[in-house]
């Protein structure tokens, strides 16, 4: 064989297995006869089954005298349910080799699982998987320990410049709406908490017809379907539930300075930004990959960290939620230097709103987010996550298969449009904890009020 030839089939192979590399799965989906929503891709390739199930009932479904509820309720979830002690719980997936997890947000809670696909493990990870989801107990001892905790934890919180910098962002940005409760809960607020507003909570909202169910892995369509019948069929009745209010998408323009002892600013900078289903999600994302997403290649690490060494890491990325969720820039700096930091980082936004990025920026941008793509969907795990957010967001079941596509079809103008509509350099809300001259000792509070930090929040 000649090496022109050979070279020739040296690069179809490649093309081969880049197609393969980039194949997006196949998602098949329908809704249950409890009434969830069923997203499913089936794949016999490794012996492993991985099933989360979605509800909406996050941390913004609490209210301000019982925040730390809805956290609480899905916490406490596999720590106890009809015929299964927390102990059996535990040891029921040890043995198996199984894992029960989940995950809790601003607007949903999910519970996972990973087995092997072996009928008779999958069988019993999934029998307390079912239990634990459609029959938990909320045992109040098992509450009051859970509760000691995450107080601990609160007041922890309390003393870390990073978490009171997010507590104060968050109200800043999101005022009144129920985006601005603390995902975990205040300490006052977590200390009333009984078991019957846990159950309360969890009749209210962990509804089949409100639940997700995303299926990944080594089984088949009618096993799928099986399988989302005996994780939902029990939920609870409920009525369609309260949809969240939508997000201002303008603020006031605010600055907070808090006092801390950390020997550098913790600066926060941000607005309402996008929704996870807005039109401009596009070109807001890969926008922001190439103003602080993308690492040491963003403008604002060239601008306030190589050109001028202000800071080791600054970023700024896009948080879409059900509502429109925030957009944040962040950084740590010396506080000598924390002001020149903050003005570097307000010009360099106000320039990138004005004038959007160049070609090359794009191009590079779109290089590293395409050749990238791969790695999201890369394991079982990963899939399951986009079919949970594919679903519980409504987004398009074709949106994997379209995102590359999409990127590459973003254009400069389309960026800076966006970035105009959606981000006003001179409405933005400011945080900087840590901050020059404002006094180093920690704001002194009696037991269950809040710091100025939370006051502000």
């Amino acid at each position: 064989m000649s090496t022109n030839i050979f070279k020739v089939c040296a690069a179809v192979v490649v093309c081969a297995l880049s197609s393969v590399a980039y194949a997006t799965p196949d998602i098949q989906h329908w809704q249950s006869a409890s009434g969830a929503k069923v997203l499913f891709v089936e794949d016999h390739d490794i012996p492993m089954l991985d099933v989360a199930v979605s509800v909406p009932a996050g941390s913004s479904f609490d209210t301000a005298q019982k925040s730390g509820t809805a956290g609480l309720t899905q916490q406490l979830l596999d720590l106890g349910s009809q015929g299964l002690s927390e102990d059996d719980i535990a040891r029921g997936m040890a043995d198996l080799g199984a894992q029960l997890g989940g995950s809790f947000d601003q607007d949903r809670a999910s519970v996972s699982l990973r087995t092997l696909s072996d009928q008779a493990v999958r069988d019993k990870a999934l029998g307390i998987m079912a239990s634990v989801l459609q029959h938990p107990v909320f045992a109040p001892d098992i509450l009051a320990r859970e509760k000691t905790r995450v107080i601990s934890a609160l007041k922890e919180a309390e003393t870390k410049p990073e978490n009171i910098a997010d507590k104060a962002f968050q109200k800043a940005v999101f005022g009144t709406h129920p985006y601005a409760l603390p995902v975990s809960g205040e300490v006052a607020s977590v200390a009333t908490i009984t078991a019957q507003d846990l159950q309360d909570f969890y009749r209210a909202h962990y509804n089949a017809r409100r639940a997700v169910v995303a299926i990944m892995g080594d089984v088949t369509r009618a096993q799928a379907q099986a399988i989302a019948e005996q994780l939902t069929g029990a939920l609870p009745e409920a009525d369609a539930g309260t949809a969240l209010p939508g997000v201002a998408r303008q603020i006031a323009a605010s600055e907070q300075r808090i006092a801390h002892p950390a020997t550098q600013s913790h600066i926060l900078i941000g607005a309402p930004g996008m929704s996870r289903t807005d039109p401009d999600y596009f070109p807001l994302y890969v926008g922001n990959y190439i103003l602080g997403g993308g690492g040491f290649v963003s403008r604002l690490m060239s601008e306030v960290r190589e050109k001028r060494g202000l800071a080791y890491s600054v970023y700024s990325y896009f948080m879409p939620l059900k509502q429109t969720g925030a957009f944040q820039i962040g950084l740590q700096t010396k506080k000598e230097q924390a002001d020149d930091a903050l003005r570097l980082v307000r010009k360099t936004l106000a320039d990138f709103v004005a004038h959007g990025p160049t070609e090359q920026e794009l191009r590079a941008a779109k290089q590293n987010i395409v050749g990238g793509f791969p790695l999201r969907i890369d394991s079982n795990r990963k899939i399951l996550d986009y079919l949970s957010v594919i679903g519980f967001y409504d987004m398009p079941l074709t949106y994997l298969d379209d995102f590359s596509s999409r990127v590459e079809h973003v254009t400069v103008a389309q960026i800076r449009d966006a970035f105009k509509r959606h981000i006003d350099p001179q409405h933005m809300a400011t945080v900087m904890v840590g901050a020059p001259n404002t006094g180093d000792p920690l704001p002194s509070k009696p037991d269950g009020e809040p710091t100025p930090a939370e006051s502000a929040k």
